[in-house]
C-alpha cells in the first residue's frame, strides 16, 4: 500500500497537546505511515492552548481567507502549519478566532462544562480540513478520523462534499476510543447540517445530539472503523456489530506488529 495518500483528521496531536490516547495515536501513526512509503496530510483544530511561538506555527496566507458560513453567520478560515522536527512530519492548523482563540480545548476550564457552540466548532473543523484539502489539489485515498470532534468529516464526504471528483474512491475509516461526552450537543446541530443540503431524513438520529448517537451514525458512514480503546460502550459494540463494517480490533500499541496491522488493513480497505 506504499505509496497511497492518507489523510488523518485529528482532535488532537502531541506535542501540540498533553499526551492522551488520541494525541499518541495521531502523532505515532502518521510518522510511522509517512516512513512506510504514503503521502501524509494531518489536520487538527488550533486550540487556544495551543503555544505558537513555541511550537513555530505560521499561517499559510494562500490557503488562509476563506469564510465558512456556520448557522447563517459567516467565520474566516485561517490556515497554520507547524512541523514536529523529530518525526519530520507536517501539521495543519484550522483556526479562527470565533472558534479557536478561547485558551482550553472542547470544556470551560471554569465550570468544567462542555463549550455550548461544540457542534460548530466541529463542523467549521470539518469544512475546513476538506475546503483547504481541496485548495491544495490533494486527492486523499484513505481519510482517518479520530476522536468525536472529526465526525463531521465523513458525513460531509459522503453527502456535502460527495460529488467532488477530488473526493471520489476514498476509503472512510475512523478510529472509535473512550471518549465520550456527557449530555448531548446543541440541539440545532441537525438544522446546521441540513442547511449544508444534507437531508433530514440521513441524519435524523441526530435529533438527541448524544455522543452515542453521532458514533452511531459515523459508523455508518465509514468504510473501516479501528477499536482504539477496549472500554468503549456496550451501546457502541451493539452498534458496530450490527454494522457489516470491517474492524481492526483493539490491540495495544507496545505489540511488535502493531503498526504493520494499520498498514495492512487500510490495503484492505482499498
Amino acid at each position: 500500500m506504499a505509496g497511497s495518500r492518507i489523510l488523518y483528521v485529528c482532535q488532537e496531536i502531541t506535542p501540540y497537546l498533553p499526551p492522551s490516547e488520541i494525541s499518541s495515536e495521531c502523532r505515532l501513526l502518521a510518522q510511522a505511515m509517512q516512513e512506510k512509503g504514503n503521502e501524509i496530510r494531518t489536520f487538527m483544530p488550533r486550540y487556544g492552548v495551543v503555544n505558537e511561538r513555541r511550537n513555530q506555527l505560521h499561517e499559510v496566507i494562500r490557503l488562509s481567507g476563506m469564510n465558512l458560513i456556520i448557522d447563517d453567520n459567516d467565520h474566516q478560515l485561517i490556515i497554520k502549519v507547524a512541523s514536529i522536527p523529530a518525526a519530520r512530519v507536517q501539521i495543519y492548523f484550522i483556526d479562527n478566532d470565533d472558534y479557536f482563540a478561547r485558551k482550553a480545548v472542547l470544556t470551560d476550564p471554569q465550570t468544567g462544562d462542555m463549550f455550548p457552540d461544540n457542534d460548530e466548532r466541529a463542523i467549521f473543523f470539518a469544512r475546513g480540513v476538506l475546503e483547504t484539502v481541496r485548495k491544495l489539489r490533494w486527492q486523499p485515498t484513505v481519510v482517518h478520523c479520530h476522536g468525536w470532534f472529526s465526525s463531521i468529516v465523513p458525513i460531509y464526504l459522503k453527502k456535502t462534499f460527495a460529488d467532488d471528483p477530488l473526493f471520489q474512491n476514498l476509503k472512510i475509516v475512523v478510529s472509535l476510543y473512550e471518549d465520550g461526552f456527557p449530555g448531548e450537543l446543541d440541539a440545532g446541530l441537525r438544522a446546521k447540517l441540513e442547511s449544508e443540503g444534507i437531508k433530514g431524513a440521513e441524519i435524523d438520529i441526530l435529533e438527541r445530539p448524544s455522543y452515542e448517537n453521532l458514533m452511531k451514525l459515523v459508523i455508518d458512514y465509514a468504510d473501516g472503523v479501528v477499536v482504539r480503546d477496549p472500554k468503549i460502550s456496550q451501546d457502541t459494540i451493539a452498534t458496530l456489530a450490527n454494522a457489516g463494517k470491517k474492524i481492526l480490533p483493539w490491540q495495544p500499541s507496545d505489540e511488535a506488529d502493531y503498526l504493520d496491522n494499520y498498514h495492512k488493513f487500510y490495503e484492505e480497505l482499498l
